[in-house]
């Protein structure tokens, strides 16, 4: 009789019954658990069911495409602040091989009184004048001997040069107040000469006074004519001479002094009642300007502008470089989570 058997599975279907209306949550629970499951193979990381792996595949290759435009960025950013790191060590040394010249002008009231000295040979001082304000009164008995109210001094050297020939040199101090216009107004004459030209030579030292109170004036005097240079005024014409100065710095810390001349030349017209043979010199001494101009080589290269660029310089290559091994790093952990995904997506495949 089969009623036994209906009865039992009757009574085993209303316990199931029974169990499930008293934990309705736990049965909801284990569906969702395995459908989580289920999607975990499909869907990784909660993607939606609707996206498809050409999808996912697109946006994996296009985050590596973009992480290798930046890394050859920085890379590029890397090359151009080594360029530079060279660029500006190359600049550096070449402005310590090449100072730039500077030049200052110093204003004065007054200057050092110069040396001046002549070499008249045969020829003899008439008459030394100081006058002021460019003004030179017409000449008195020009050819006789006037007054001389300069102040000299006459000194007889070996040339410094051959060592054997004797050297007569007048020196005549010069003029000092720049802001009056101070000159000074030389005559000279000369009887007769054996030569074609006649002609009176001078050179100009710094400092008068430096060569009055020398105790060694014949030295003084080679050494200057070993240092500066030499210039002449012809006869029959009045020579107007302005000065400047100029004070040269070495990169030892010593000075040397350099004067630069401007000429004038002006026909002398000889009006004597009976000009004979001989030959009258006229010369003026004068400052150009109340400038002393100073010229000395600086190095225009700053050691600290360079270290602070190369610091900067030196901090983005760092960064370049930090940011490079980070972007090499997130390539590489996405390339990872793709194959990942590729295996899991082969994986549930196969199970289904």
């Amino acid at each position: 009789m089969p009623k036994p058997e209906v009865s039992a599975s009757y009574q085993e279907l209303s316990e199931d019954v029974e169990r499930i209306s008293e934990n309705p949550t736990e049965e909801r629970e284990g569906h969702m658990e395995v459908h989580e499951d289920s999607s975990s193979v499909i869907l990784p990381d909660g993607e939606l069911g609707t996206t498809t792996p050409s999808l996912r595949f697109s946006k994996t290759c296009l985050k590596n495409v973009f992480s290798v435009i930046l890394l050859f960025i920085y890379l590029l950013l890397m090359a151009v602040a080594v360029f530079l790191v060279y660029q500006t060590i190359s600049d550096f040394r070449e402005k310590l091989k090449h100072p730039v010249m500077s030049v200052t002008y110093k204003e004065v009231s007054f200057y050092d009184a110069p040396g001046i000295a002549f070499y008249p040979g045969k020829a003899q001082l008439l008459s030394c004048k100081h006058h002021y304000y460019d003004h030179i009164p017409p000449l008195v008995n020009p050819g006789q001997p006037g007054d001389i109210e300069c102040t000299t001094q006459r000194i007889n050297y070996t040339d410094p040069f051959t060592n054997q020939t004797m050297k007569y040199a007048l020196v005549v101090q010069g003029p000092r107040d720049v802001k009056k216009r101070e000159l000074v107004f030389l005559q000279f004459h000369l009887n007769e000469t054996d030569q074609d030209f006649s002609a009176i030579d001078y050179l100009l030292f710094s400092s008068f006074q430096e060569f009055v109170s020398s105790p060694e004036k014949a030295k003084f005097m080679k050494d200057c004519e070993s240092s500066y240079s030499s210039w002449k005024f012809s006869g029959g014409f009045r020579t107007w001479v302005k000065m400047s100065l100029v004070k040269t710095k070495e990169e030892d810390g010593s000075e040397t002094v350099e004067f630069k001349q401007e000429t004038s030349v002006v026909n002398y017209i000889d009006q004597r009642t009976k000009p004979g043979s001989d030959q009258l010199f006229f010369v003026v001494f004068e400052w150009k300007d109340p400038f002393i101009q100073t010229v000395q080589d600086i190095i225009t290269a700053n050691p600290w502008n360079m270290i602070a660029l190369l610091c900067g310089i030196f901090l983005a290559l760092f960064k370049a470089a930090d940011f490079a091994k980070l972007s090499v790093k997130w390539m590489i952990k996405i390339r990872r989570r793709h194959l990942k995904r590729t295996r899991e997506m082969l994986a549930g495949g196969t199970a289904s």
